[in-house]
């Protein structure tokens, strides 16, 4: 392991905003976020597969009336973003460190309003069908803790988990749905609010068209 990357997950360690096994809270936090974790009460947003966690800390300097939350089972990485939230105060971010399938250990049902998903590993093999984070088994947890008007969001240049994505999800009673093969000259283009991954970066420069969708499961009765 490299110096630095030895130093980021020391960090990840000791940073007050970011969980991970060890710390306290990690296995107690269930439920408690909004009471514990935050200085305010609001709304929760999830970035998973957060990465350096672009968005996560993109989205919470556009939206200060809510909590931000990055995932990801990197911390070298998860340490870039808790750092500048850090640096910046910006007290409505929060990283944890954990694996995706993992989320039911950590948050209560209805307890989140937004899911991202940006740029996650399409798994272009069959043999990785089922760890695509739009797969039905991940779509099931993410219906179980999301509000009943709650969003989940998809931004990626993967074309084939794009289309595999829009196929799977009428299963889970999608009352909304809204997408774009191509955000940029799309009237949702609006919805990402101009933050870009460092893979999208990428992506756009070599002249791939982004895809885009926000889906709102139906209301439970």
């Amino acid at each position: 392991m490299s110096r630095k990357k030895s130093d980021r997950f020391a960090l990840s360690r000791a940073l007050s905003n970011v969980l991970e096994s060890g710390k306290p809270l990690y296995e107690t936090i269930k439920g408690q976020w909004n009471e514990i974790m935050f200085e305010k009460q609001q709304p929760i947003v999830l970035e998973l597969g957060c990465g350096k966690g672009e968005y996560t800390v993109g989205l919470a300097q556009v939206f200060p009336e809510k909590n931000f939350i990055g995932i990801d089972i990197k911390g070298d990485r998860i340490a870039v973003g808790a750092k500048f939230a850090n640096e910046n105060s910006l007290s409505n971010v929060a990283f944890l460190r954990t694996k995706i399938h993992q989320l039911l250990d950590f948050f209560e049902k209805d307890e989140i309003s937004e899911i991202w998903i940006t740029f996650p590993d399409p798994q272009p093999l069959k043999s990785g069908i089922k760890r695509r984070l739009t797969n039905p088994r991940f779509l099931e947890l993410y219906k179980e803790i999301l509000q009943n008007d709650g969003l989940l969001h998809l931004k990626t240049d993967s074309e084939l988990l794009f289309d595999y994505t829009l196929e799977v999800l009428p299963a889970f009673g999608v009352e909304e749905l809204a997408y774009t093969k191509d955000l940029y000259n799309s009237e949702l283009n609006v919805r990402h609010y101009g933050i870009k991954t460092r893979f999208e970066q990428i992506f756009t420069e070599k002249g791939y068209n982004i895809n885009y969708l926000s889906a709102k499961f139906k209301h439970i009765s």
